[in-house]
This record gives structure tokens, C-alpha cells and sequence, in this order.
């Protein structure tokens, strides 16, 4: 099916297919005391707050080449923000190269897209549990374009902008084009997975599983670091400060937390 848009098929007006990619990242810590979690809390709405937010979404409308028409943002009390932009294409940039090549997209760099009436949206989720000192931090980005570029060409920038210790991410394209002879294209590209779109050193760091419904053009991938380093979780203290045998108790904590958000599910014991 991609081979025939890579000859210009054409279409019957614009390429219609909406591609959405939903991209979620968590951070876990130990913060041991009341004090000490609420620093937390107050550190992770301050790193990203609505104004830092934005910086990546119109960042992200830069990689896929997008006119940001409007935004919306709010800090919200206690914690939290959400960031809401509408975009459209860049008519300076229409007839450049387009591509969908199954690989790896830009960091910093520019990528023009077809775009119209479509839109990026962040919001964030800090918590704290009350008792055992566990604290995280949700973000949720979606990205939704209309034409032929994906936006899973902006998913290296977002791995690399939010440096996490899970990420999961779930790409659909719906409804359909249809060409000049009335024929439907349900998808206009190659995609066996959405890990060909990450860059080699970010699947040597992670350990990463698909579930993948080719049938109806769903994709999933979730990560979670391979490497373990308790000091790295522990917030506003380090393993000098703490017994081998509280070391311990946390390192099984964190872990925990950890794989019952990559698995989707409560671990007992």
C-alpha cells in the first residue's frame, strides 16, 4: 500500500487519514519524608510548568512542520498544567519533500508535514503515595495530524526532551483517503512497530514490548529501563545517608512501583 503512495497516487482532494499518537511518560521517586515528597510535588510542577510545556509542544509543531494557530494553557492548583495547541500546515512548506520512512525522526531539526485543523495537547499528573514515601509523575502528550506526514516523526525529540523511566505510546491512523478511481486507503505508509521510529541508543537503554493490531492499524510500545540505580531515585537524599537494610526496603519499593505501571497491574507481596 505504501509503495503505491511513494508513486504519487492520486487522490480524490486532500488525504484525509488521521494518524494520533499518544505518548506517556512516567518518572518514579523515593522521597522519605512528608516534607520531602510535598518538595517533590512542588519541584515537578515548577520543571514542567505550563510555560516549559509549551516550549516542547511548539517545538514539536516545528518537527513535523506546523502552523501553531492557537494556545491554550493553565497551571492548575495544587499541581498540574495542561498545554492545548490547534495547528494547521505550513502552505510555505507544502511542496517540499514529504516523507514517511519507517525510521528514526529528527531531534532539534525541522520536518515538513501536510497539516490541517489538528492539534497537540500535554497534560501532567504529579502525586505522592501518603505512606510508603513512593512519588510520580505522569505526562501525557497527544499529537494528532491530518495528512501524510506521522507524527511519530516527532518521537525522538519527545523521548530526549522527557528523559523517563517508563514510556508508553500508542499510534492509530483512522478513517480513510480515497484516490481518483474511488478506491479507500485505509493507511499510507509502512509501520511494523513504532520502535523503528526510535533511535538505536534509546532501545539499548530501554527494554521495550509491542502489542500490535495490524488489522485495524493500531501500534503499541511500552518502555522501561534496563539499568538500576537507587541513587537516582531517591529525592532530596543518596544511598550514604541511608542503612544497607533501608536501602533495600526502597530499591523493592521503587521496583515495584515501577513494573506494576509498565505491566498495568497491582503485584502483591
Amino acid at each position: 500500500m505504501a509503495g503505491v503512495f511513494n508513486k504519487k497516487l492520486q487522490l480524490h482532494g486532500f488525504n484525509n487519514l488521521t494518524k494520533t499518537l499518544s505518548f506517556n511518560i512516567y518518572d518514579i521517586c523515593y522521597a522519605q519524608t512528608p516534607r520531602q515528597r510535598q518538595e517533590y510535588i512542588e519541584y515537578i510542577d515548577e520543571e514542567y510548568n505550563a510555560e516549559r510545556l509549551t516550549g516542547i509542544l511548539t517545538k514539536v509543531a516545528d518537527i513535523i512542520g506546523a502552523n501553531i494557530l492557537n494556545i491554550a494553557r493553565q497551571d492548575y492548583e495544587p499541581q498540574g498544567a495542561s498545554v492545548t495547541m490547534l495547528i494547521a500546515e505550513d502552505k510555505n512548506k507544502e511542496n517540499q519533500q514529504l516523507t514517511n520512512i519507517e525510521e528514526p525522526g529528527p531531534l532539534p531539526e525541522s520536518l515538513v508535514c501536510h497539516l490541517d485543523k489538528s492539534h497537540l495537547t500535554v497534560h501532567t499528573y504529579p502525586e505522592s503515595h501518603p505512606e510508603n514515601g513512593i512519588s510520580t509523575f505522569r505526562a501525557d502528550i497527544d499529537v494528532s495530524t491530518c495528512g501524510r506526514v506521522s507524527p511519530l516523526r516527532a518521537l525522538n525529540y519527545l523521548i530526549h526532551s522527557l528523559e523517563s523511566d517508563i514510556v508508553t505510546m500508542d499510534y492509530r491512523v483512522r478513517g480513510f483517503t480515497r484516490s481518483v478511481d474511488g478506491g479507500k486507503h485505509f493507511i499510507d505508509h509502512d509501520i511494523d512497530s513504532i520502535q523503528n521510529f526510535i533511535a538505536d541508543d534509546t532501545k539499548e537503554r530501554y527494554q521495550m514490548i509491542d502489542v500490535n493490531i495490524y488489522q485495524e492499524n493500531i501500534f503499541h510500545t511500552k518502555m522501561m529501563l534496563k539499568n538500576f540505580n537507587l541513587n537516582d531515585y531517591l529525592f532530596g537524599g543518596n544511598t550514604s545517608d541511608l542503612t544497607l537494610e533501608e536501602q533495600r526496603k526502597i530499591t523493592d519499593r521503587v521496583k515495584k512501583e515501577t513494573l506494576e505501571i509498565f505491566y498495568g497491574k497491582n503485584i502483591s507481596g
